[in-house]
């Protein structure tokens, strides 16, 4: 799951990414955010290291099913977890 809270011209507040529930990716999406003149937009995917880019519009702020490909095996919750915090380390440093 990956949240983008950013101003009304584009400029990021926050990222935060982290493993969910499906029943949390239900509100995946852009919408305004309670502060004034900020939007927010969700997505969430299935797969390994998945959620690298920031959703920043209806077009990627999505819910992405991936399918492992023929003949690889299937990986852990806690493999999926590891890779997406990987990314949020990863952001948090280009965001530094």
């Amino acid at each position: 799951m990956a949240v983008h809270l950013f101003a009304g011209r584009g400029k990021t507040r926050s990222v935060t990414k982290r493993c969910a529930r499906r029943e949390d990716c239900y509100g995946v999406g852009c919408q305004r955010h309670r502060d004034p003149g900020h939007t927010e937009c969700i997505s969430c995917c299935e797969g390994m290291a998945c959620n690298v880019e920031v959703p920043t519009n209806h077009s990627n702020a999505v819910f992405a099913m991936r399918q492992a490909p023929p003949g690889s095996s299937v990986s852990t919750n806690r493999g999926h977890c590891v890779l997406s915090l990987l990314a949020v380390a990863s952001v948090v440093l280009v965001l530094l």
